[in-house]
């Protein structure tokens, strides 16, 4: 369990967008044999990564063990198990380091779906990270996050149906599984119901509550309230992003009757249309602007956004999964953005004035280039 005068811990999930040539899976076809072998070697060298920087949290793929629990491939079944020595040798790796693990299953990991089959699934899929996580010989601060799921046009029956779920997991899935709260079905309040009646541990997601909160709840109660539903001595976690603020780039195709009506001159603009640039008349495609999406994540985090939240849960205790687009490259420049412009929380972090020299050199490797992800990866949360 973790020491409690240890500083918080600040992560990141899956790709490694410092380092492009770190894989954080074995990404191979069914055809070629992929394996969880592969993948923990991969790994490695990530968690060599994460020491190197004091990036102390990290969140696996959900796809480390390729086809592991694919239906209609048995041939991988076995995978887990066939590693275990790899991932006994690999959790040791992480405990030396002092690295936080989790995971975070994908959209279509459901244990509220009508659909019993999907929810057995769902159920299998879980409990083959949960076998992971438990190789690993990892303690019970190595989650994995799930959420409450689908409404399927019922609200209150798709929150109870996840009950159900539950009851259906094995324990070594209970003791591991986590309930967060999300941006657009099931607010703080309704995990919040879901943990009184099965005890699961609540993740609060900063984000989310702001983007889901019709009872208008307070946040710091509802932080504390989380906080709460974890067990004495296992530190909590939380999740926190920052939404995208900038115009969305939209691809349009540009139909041939478009086309031609522009070449002759009688091509209309749409009403309220805003384009990035002049659309030639040869053109076969356009890029529409439109504003942002608050659910969505920023490439990076608002330093000051950050700070004004870590002073409101001032005396409470949790580590931070950071969920920029830019991933580790968003924590590279968070940390000293702290020490810059808010030492008080920086120093939570176990940041302070020694390491300004080193965050200094990580600020000036990301001013020579960053490529944020377009699109969410599955484990993004």
């Amino acid at each position: 369990m973790t020491d409690p005068v240890r500083p918080l811990r600040l992560g990141f999930p899956v790709k490694v967008m410092g380092r492009p040539d770190l894989k954080s899976q074995d990404t191979r076809r069914w055809q070629k044999n992929p394996h969880l072998k592969c993948s923990l070697e991969l790994l490695d060298r990530v968690l060599d990564y994460l020491a190197k920087n004091d990036l102390d949290m990290y969140r696996l793929s959900s796809d480390i063990a390729p086809y592991a629990t694919h239906p209609d491939m048995p041939q991988f079944h076995s995978m887990v198990a066939d590693s275990d020595a790899e991932l006994r040798a690999f959790g040791a790796k992480a405990k030396a380091h002092d690295i936080r693990l989790s995971f975070h299953p994908s959209q279509y990991v459901l244990l509220n779906a009508p659909n019993p089959e999907l929810t057995r699934k769902s159920i299998w899929d879980l409990s083959s990270q949960a076998e992971m996580l438990d190789r690993m010989e990892l303690d019970d601060e190595a989650v994995m996050i799930t959420h409450v799921g689908g409404v399927y046009d019922d609200h209150e029956a798709s929150r109870a149906r996840w009950i159900e779920g539950w009851e259906q997991c094995p324990e070594h899935v209970k003791r591991r599984l986590v309930l967060e709260n999300d941006d657009i079905r099931f607010s703080a309040a309704d995990v919040f119901w879901i943990h009184e009646r099965t005890g699961v541990r609540l993740i609060f997601d900063y984000q989310h509550f702001w983007c889901l909160n019709p009872e208008r709840r307070d946040m710091r109660d509802t932080l504390e309230r989380f906080l709460a539903t974890w067990p004495a001595g296992v530190r909590p976690k939380i999740h926190f992003s920052s939404p995208r603020t900038e115009l969305r780039e939209i691809k349009q195709k540009i139909s041939p009757k478009q086309r031609a009506a522009a070449k002759a001159g009688t091509a209309k603009a749409k009403k309220g249309e805003l384009l990035k640039a002049p659309v030639k008349a040869t053109a076969r495609v356009k890029t529409v602007l439109r504003p942002p999406i608050w659910t969505g994540h920023a490439d990076f985090t608002n330093p000051f956004e950050f700070a004004t939240f870590m002073r409101m849960a001032e005396g409470l205790v949790f580590d931070v999964m950071m969920e920029g687009k830019s991933k580790d490259l968003s924590l590279l420049r968070l940390r000293p953005d702290l020490l810059r412009f808010a030492p008080d929380v920086a120093a939570r972090f176990g940041i302070t004035a020694a390491d300004a020299a080193q965050l200094a050199e990580d600020e000036a490797r990301l001013e020579q280039g960053v490529d944020a992800e377009s699109e969410p990866d599955v484990d993004e949360g």
